[in-house]
């Protein structure tokens, strides 16, 4: 059978029933790799590793050589493997580059009857088209803000369930944004790979069309935004969101008090330079107490002036204040909805 070269938008509009195997090694897949691949590496790390010195330090052949004698083995255990990956022997496969490794998968694959298609210009052409992709978009983001402990997330799922579009960073980053924010979180994805999760998520939204987005640092943890969206995020609409104080004191202790008091300890340790020692030391002695709500209170302390300057210092054209004398989602998010059908955004 013969093998089809496709192009990146392939992907995107991909037969449900054809499965996208990426063939790099192991760790090249685990930094980062196209949301929904299945990996099927054609070498190890180690024999990758063998395949490259020798090509750099001998000659291609040589290296040419060392792949076959590696993949030679293993060819049942591919043909057997892609079957069980895709029962219905119909594959889109990819290496770094759309070369030797992704060629060789291809023709074997194609040989023992599989309906093949090859992603041209491999991942590396898959990456170029994301960082091109942030680049060239004009998103309607309305930026949902307000000082720590408001449920600026809540109030995101909440607009989601109401029809609105929206893009959850802190999800995508597996991070709340504080130093609090890896408690109970999987761990980060590598900076290329919380790109490509953003991508998925921002190319299937219409941009003609209104997005809610949190407000948040560049960073989210480990995870960097991107410089284009984190610049697009200033350049439409900002709502400053404000509930009582109380009520933001009693969602952080809903939110943190389930987590051991070790490690809330570690994580206000994490900000003595801000806190002070004095803080810090009642902090502790109210968490010994398991007095979390005075806890949080000085940890509001402390983000409440980080968020005053930062709300000062917003350059988003459009900034807007919504006050509430109560911490109801719901509610919040059909008033929210309710101004920017009122103001045509």
């Amino acid at each position: 059978m013969s093998v089809q070269i496709v192009g990146v938008d392939s992907i995107f509009s991909i037969d449900i029933n054809r499965i996208l195997i990426d063939v790099r090694s192991p760790s090249e897949f685990q930094k980062a790799h196209i949301p929904g691949a299945v990996n099927l590496p054609l070498f190890s790390d180690e024999e990758r590793a063998i395949v490259g010195t020798a090509y750099k330090q001998e000659s291609p052949e040589k290296a040419m050589l060392l792949g076959l004698e590696f993949a030679g083995k293993k060819m049942r255990f591919y043909v057997e493997q892609a079957a069980f990956i895709s029962p219905e022997r119909k594959i889109l496969v990819h290496c770094w580059r759309g070369g030797k490794r992704s060629e060789s998968m291809a023709w074997l694959l194609s040989l023992a009857g599989f309906d093949v298609q090859v992603l041209k210009g491999g991942y590396k052409n898959y990456r170029q088209y994301v960082l091109n992709y942030f680049c060239i978009q004009e998103p309607k983001f309305i930026v949902i803000g307000g000082q720590t402990g408001i449920g600026k997330t809540y109030f995101l799922h909440q607009l989601a369930l109401l029809g609105e579009q929206i893009i959850d960073l802190e999800q995508l980053a597996n991070h709340k944004g504080s130093a609090f924010g890896s408690l109970g979180q999987e761990p980060q994805p590598t900076v290329e790979q919380f790109e490509n999760l953003l991508f998925e998520v921002y190319r299937k939204l219409d941009q003609s069309k209104r997005i809610f987005i949190e407000n948040e640092s560049h960073l989210i943890g480990s995870c960097v935004i991107p410089r284009e969206v984190f610049n697009q995020m200033k350049h439409y609409y900002y709502f400053h969101i404000t509930i009582p104080f109380l009520e933001r004191v009693d969602r952080l202790v809903q939110n943190y008090a389930i987590y051991p008091k070790e490690a809330l300890a570690e994580r206000f340790k994490k900000i003595k330079n801000k806190l002070g020692g004095d803080q810090l030391k009642k902090a502790l002695e109210f968490l010994e107490q398991n007095d979390f709500g005075a806890a949080a209170v000085i940890a509001l302390q402390f983000y409440d002036k980080t968020y005053q300057y930062g709300f000062e210092n917003n350059s988003t054209p459009h900034k807007l204040i919504l006050e509430f004398d109560h911490a109801d989602t719901q509610l919040i998010a059909k008033e929210i909805i309710l101004t920017c059908n009122t103001l045509s955004i």
